[in-house]
C-alpha cells in the first residue's frame, strides 16, 4: 500500500504534490551493505600476509627471535597490505564478483599472490632490505595457503549451517554422480528447510566407486538400488541425469517400483535450456519421460542467426505445437514475436506462460483465421514478419474423414493463403508444420498435409526466400494425444480403449519436436520436406498397460478395432523418399514434387464427400496436373485456366 506523508516537522502544505513514498525507512545504500564485508576480507588477507612474513622470517633465522628486525617487518607488512589489496581489487577479489570461497575466487587469489610477491621483492630492495629475500618468496606461498584456508573454513561453516537435518527432510538416494547430480545435491544441501536430504549416490561408472559429492558417497550401481535404499532408510530416489533417454528412465523406474519409495526425476536437457537444476525442478516421472525423452542437440549459432533480432510470426500459436514454439522462440530474442490464432483463450494461455501477465494488451497477439485472406494481408502488412512458422491446422483423423471439406478449407486453402501472403510480403523463411500421416497417405488428414507439402515446395521454387515443410509423428502431451485420452479414461474409471493390440506409433515430447523444428528452419533446403527422427515406434497396447498398472484402481483395456483410414503402423518416409541426412543427424531431407496452387480453384468444398476425398487422394499422389483431369474436375477446367494466375482467396 502506498501512502503520502510529509517530512517530519513540516506542514502538509510543504509536501511536494505527487510525492508518494512507501511505508517504513529508506533502504540502506548498497555500499553500506557491501563495503564492510569486502573490507573484512581484505583485512583478513592482510593479516594472513603479515603472519606469513613473520613465519617465513622466523624460519629463515631458524626460529631465533632476536635476529628478527620487527620494525622492518611491520613496515613491509603494511606495504604488502596495500599492494595486495590494490592487486585484489584489480583482479576482482574484493569487488563481490564471486561467491566467497568458490573456485573462481581462489583463482583470483592466486593471481593476486603472483603479482604481490615480486612487487614486494622489488619494494624491499628499494626500502633497504627490511627482511631476507628468501622470506618474501616463502611468505607469498604461506600467505596463499593461509588466505585460502580461511576461505575454506568460512565456506565449510556456512555450508554446515545451511545443511538440512535428515530428521526434517526426506532421505534421498540420487541416481547419477555427474554434473546434474552435483547441481541437485548442492541445491538440496544449501537450505536448512530442504524437503530432501541426499544420503547416498548410485552410478554405473566403475571409476566413481569412491566418489563423493559434498560428502555424499557413491554406494553402488543401479543394481544396488534396493540394498542402498534399505541400508539408508531412504524415502525417495531421484534420477539426476538430465540427458537420460527413455530407455534408461524405464529401466530405473522398474528397479524402483517394488521399493515403495517416491521416484523423482530432473527435467531433460531441452527443458533446462542451459540453466542449473533446482530443487523445485524435481518432479514425478511422467509418461513423456518413459516414452519420448532424448537429448536433442541444436546448433545455437545457426538458429540465432535467423531468429535473433528478426520479426517472427507463428500461426496456430494457441495450440500444443504453436505455444511451445512461441515459448522456445522467445528465448532467441526475436525483435518481435507475433502470435496468431483464432482461439483467444489459447492466446491468453501462451502469453501467460511466456511473460506471466496474460493481459491480452499486446498488438503481437493476433486473433485471426487463416481462412480469411483479407485479414492475413492486414496482419502481414502491420507486422512485416521475416520468419513464419505455420502450425495452424486441423489434425484429428476421424473427424476429417467425416468432414473432408474442413480439411480442404483449413489445412489446404488456409496453408496456400499463408504461402501466397508470405510471398507477397517478402518473408525470408517459412516453415510449414506437417505430419507423418503425409508419408504414403491413406486418410483425409494425410492427403491434406501431403498437398500442403507440395504447395510449400512450389512456393519455394517461386519465392526469393526459403520455404520448407517439417514432418514428424505424435507429440506427447498435446491436446488430443493418446496419453491425454488415456489419462481422461483412467480418471473416469476406465476402460482404456485401444484400436488394435499390435498398433504402433512414433512418439516425441513437444519440447524435443519444437527444438528440432526450430533447428530445421535453419537448414538449407530447396522446398524439401524435413523429417524428424522420432526414434523407435512404441506399441500403444504397452503404453495402455503401463498406465492401467499405475492407476489406483483396476482399469480394463478394451480393443475397438482400427478406425477408417487408420494405419496399423505409421511411417515417416514415403515409398519414393530416402533417408538422407546431409545437415543434421536427426533430420532427414526428402525432395517434394511441387503442386501448382492454381489447381485449388478446381476443388469445391460442397462436392459429395466421396468425390472430394477421391480428388484429395489424386492431388496428393499425382506428379502434376494432367491434360485430362480427374472426373470430378469435369466442367471446371476452363474456369481453372482462366483463374490460374490469380491467387486463391483474392478473387471476388
Amino acid at each position: 500500500m502506498q501512502v503520502r506523508r510529509r517530512a517530519s516537522g513540516g506542514s502538509s502544505a510543504d509536501a511536494t504534490p505527487g510525492d508518494w513514498r512507501g511505508r517504513g525507512p529508506h533502504p540502506v545504500p548498497w555500499y553500506r551493505r557491501t563495503l564492510p564485508g569486502r573490507a573484512a576480507r581484505a583485512a583478513a588477507d592482510a593479516v594472513a600476509l603479515a603472519a606469513a612474513l613473520l613465519i617465513a622470517t622466523l624460519l629463515r633465522h631458524d626460529g631465533h627471535v632476536g635476529e628478527v628486525d620487527f620494525t622492518g617487518l611491520v613496515v613491509l607488512a603494511a606495504v604488502a597490505a596495500v599492494v595486495h589489496t590494490a592487486a585484489g581489487i584489480h583482479f576482482g577479489l574484493y569487488t563481490g564478483r564471486w561467491a566467497y570461497g568458490c573456485f573462481e575466487e581462489i583463482a583470483a587469489l592466486v593471481r593476486t599472490a603472483v603479482v604481490t610477491t615480486p612487487a614486494l621483492f622489488a619494494l624491499d630492495t628499494v626500502l633497504g632490505r627490511l627482511v631476507p629475500r628468501s622470506a618474501i618468496i616463502a611468505a607469498g606461498l604461506i600467505a596463499l595457503v593461509l588466505a585460502a584456508g580461511v576461505r575454506y573454513t568460512a565456506r565449510s561453516l556456512q555450508d554446515s549451517r545451511l545443511r538440512p537435518s535428515p530428521e526434517h527432510g526426506g532421505r534421498v538416494v540420487v541416481m547419477g554422480a555427474g554434473e546434474g547430480a552435483t547441481q541437485v545435491i548442492r541445491a538440496m544441501l544449501r537450505s536448512p528447510r530442504s524437503r530432501y536430504v541426499p544420503v547416498a549416490l548410485l552410478d554405473d561408472d566403475p571409476a566413481k566407486r569412491s566418489f563423493r559429492v559434498m560428502g555424499v558417497p557413491v554406494c553402488g550401481t543401479r543394481h544396488d538400488m534396493a540394498d542402498v535404499v534399505r541400508r539408508f532408510k531412504a524415502d525417495a530416489v531421484v534420477i539426476a541425469i538430465p540427458s537420460a533417454g527413455a530407455d534408461l528412465i524405464r529401466a530405473l523406474t522398474e528397479l524402483a517400483q517394488p521399493l515403495n519409495v517416491d521416484l523423482k526425476v530432473v527435467p531433460p536437457v531441452v527443458e533446462l535450456f542451459g540453466r542449473t537444476v533446482r530443487v523445485e525442478d524435481l518432479r514425478p516421472v511422467s509418461h513423456e519421460d518413459l516414452l519420448g525423452r532424448r537429448e536433442v542437440g541444436i546448433d545455437l549459432a545457426a538458429v540465432a542467426g535467423y531468429l535473433e533480432g528478426r520479426r517472427v510470426l507463428v500461426t496456430g500459436a494457441g495450440g500444443s505445437i504453436g505455444s511451445e514454439l512461441c515459448r522456445q522462440l522467445a528465448r532467441f530474442n526475436p525483435a518481435k514475436l507475433v502470435m496468431l490464432d483464432r482461439d483467444e483463450s489459447g492466446l491468453h494461455a501462451v502469453q501467460l506462460s511466456i511473460d506471466g501477465r496474460g493481459q491480452l494488451d499486446d498488438r503481437n497477439l493476433v486473433v485471426a483465421d487463416i481462412r480469411d485472406q483479407q485479414r492475413l494481408d492486414e496482419v502481414f502488412a502491420e507486422h512485416k514478419p521475416h520468419v513464419v512458422f505455420h502450425a495452424a491446422a486441423l489434425k484429428h483423423l476421424p473427424l476429417l474423414e467425416m468432414h473432408p471439406s474442413e480439411a480442404l478449407k483449413t489445412n489446404i486453402i488456409g496453408t496456400y493463403q499463408i504461402l501466397q501472403t508470405a510471398m507477397r510480403h517478402n518473408v525470408d523463411r517459412l516453415v510449414n508444420i506437417s505430419t507423418d500421416k503425409a508419408a504414403d497417405p491413406c486418410s483425409v488428414l494425410g492427403y491434406s498435409k501431403r498437398i500442403t507439402e507440395r504447395l510449400t515446395a512450389a512456393a519455394d521454387a517461386a519465392a526469393t526466400g526459403t520455404y520448407c515443410s517439417v514432418r514428424f509423428g505424435n507429440v506427447l502431451g498435446s491436446r488430443g494425444s493418446v496419453l491425454t485420452a488415456f489419462a481422461a479414461q483412467v480418471e473416469a474409471g476406465g476402460p482404456i480403449t485401444v484400436t488394435h493390440p499390435d498398433v504402433t506409433r512414433y512418439f516425441m515430447t513437444v519440447q524435443e519436436a519444437v527444438r528440432l523444428v526450430i533447428q530445421a528452419g535453419a537448414l538449407e533446403s530447396k522446398g524439401e520436406v524435413l523429417i524428424l527422427d522420432m526414434g523407435e515406434p512404441v506399441r500403444i497396447a504397452d503404453v495402455a498397460k503401463r498406465i492401467a498398472d499405475a492407476a489406483d484402481q483396476h482399469i480394463q483395456i478394451v480393443y475397438t478395432g482400427l478406425r477408417p483410414a487408420e494405419k496399423l503402423a505409421e511411417v515417416l518416409l514415403g515409398p519414393n523418399e530416402t533417408d538422407r541426412r546431409p545437415n543434421h543427424p536427426l533430420i532427414s531431407q526428402a525432395p517434394v514434387p511441387p503442386l501448382d496452387g492454381a489447381v485449388l480453384s478446381l476443388l469445391d468444398p460442397s462436392s459429395p464427400r466421396e468425390d472430394l476425398i477421391a480428388v484429395l487422394h489424386w492431388l496428393a499422389d499425382s506428379p502434376a496436373l494432367p491434360k485430362s483431369p480427374h472426373p470430378v474436375f469435369a466442367g471446371k477446367q476452363r474456369r481453372a485456366e482462366s483463374a490460374a494466375a490469380v491467387p486463391y482467396g483474392t478473387r471476388p
